[in-house]
């Protein structure tokens, strides 16, 4: 009865396979290792783990514990990330624990066991290929024509309502634990108010009931244009944003990609701020703590106005910058404003 139970979990697991890179490497050459992986799951290991691949992922999926260690040719992570998510991944170096992953913070207490669960891990995003040859001139950072105190507060400017509106930390927001803000935008009005980040993690996704965290669909606005509408509807599950030791993480969540800036996201002594597109699935530091150090001048973007040092930048499904028709974020329909705390 036992045996002919564990037989019909591994056959609806070989089920839920995805496609294969290529002829030659097809789910098929993984078989004899996934089969031989699957027999050193314990039962309820097993039903974990066809619930988080029949569900893909829901938020609250348990960990899938393997012995660590095993003789295999593939690591149980990668394997199971092969079968279920990326068939072209290689190596472990290309994955990332998500936060929510008690195997990443070494939740099990057993250096014998590992999580193999493929929906608790993400994939690390990569920069792009260079602009094309028919984009513009990337805009380079200039500094503020006076020199700013410290604790001077960036504004941001509200183009449809005619007033200048606050989004940098304050140090009553410090005091309070607070390590972020979140402002939500479409194209360059400002939606709703801040949103203070107090967790070690956030959820930040389109409508309910996409679990706790930040959802942009509560947030009131009036006369929304089709572009936004569209824009929003893409939104989904939206991302996981994580402070992390030595920076902040984007992991997106949704099955649209996600576009991102930050002032540390560049090469030293690059013009303009990168831009880095996040696939569906994929994760990236997004701001780095030492890279950025503790200066407090910000930086003044052609066409945007002033830019907080430590912030970064998020836009929904659509890009911007020489890669891109989108020269500034202002322009994009959906996009969000990380404000952080300077860590102490």
């Amino acid at each position: 009865m036992f045996r002919s139970r564990r037989a019909a979990l591994v056959r609806r697991l070989w089920r839920q396979r995805c496609g294969a890179a290529s002829p030659e490497d097809g789910p098929g050459a993984l078989k004899p290792a996934a089969h031989a992986l699957f027999k050193k799951l314990k039962d309820e290991e097993l039903e974990l783990l066809v619930q988080a691949v029949e569900s893909r992922g829901a938020w609250d999926s348990g960990c899938v514990w393997a012995p660590r260690g095993a003789k295999q040719a593939l690591p149980p992570q990668v394997l199971l990330c092969r079968l279920y998510r990326w068939p072209d991944l290689r190596q472990p170096h290309e994955l990332k624990h998500l936060c929510c992953c008690a195997g990443g913070r070494g939740g099990c207490g057993d250096t014998a066991l590992l999580c193999c669960n493929p929906h608790h891990f993400s994939r690390l995003a990569a920069p792009e290929t260079p602009p094309p040859p028919y984009s513009k001139a990337s805009c380079g950072p200039s500094w503020p024509d006076g020199p700013q105190h410290p604790g001077t507060q960036l504004l941001e400017f509200g183009y449809n309502s005619g007033d200048w509106r606050d989004t940098s930390i304050s140090w009553s927001t410090i005091k309070d634990g607070c390590w972020c803000k979140l402002a939500y935008w479409e194209h360059r009005t400002r939606v709703g108010r801040l949103y203070a980040v107090h967790e070690a993690s956030v959820n930040i996704f389109g409508e309910l009931p996409r679990g706790s965290g930040f959802c942009l669909g509560q947030l009131p606005a009036a006369h929304r244009s089709r572009a936004v509408r569209r824009a929003r509807g893409k939104i989904g599950r939206g991302l996981v944003l994580s402070r992390e030791p030595g920076g902040v993480w984007a992991y997106n969540r949704s099955e649209h990609p996600i576009f991102v800036s930050s002032p540390t996201l560049g090469l030293p002594g690059a013009r303009g701020l990168a831009v880095l597109k996040v696939l569906p699935g994929y994760s990236a530091k997004v701001f780095d703590y030492e890279r950025a150090g503790g200066g407090e001048e910000g930086w003044r973007l052609p066409g945007e106005g002033p830019c907080d040092p430590h912030s970064v930048r998020i836009s929904f499904a659509k890009g911007w910058g020489p890669c891109y028709s989108r020269q500034f974020i202002t322009s994009c329909p959906c996009w969000l404003e990380v404000l952080l705390n300077r860590p102490r």
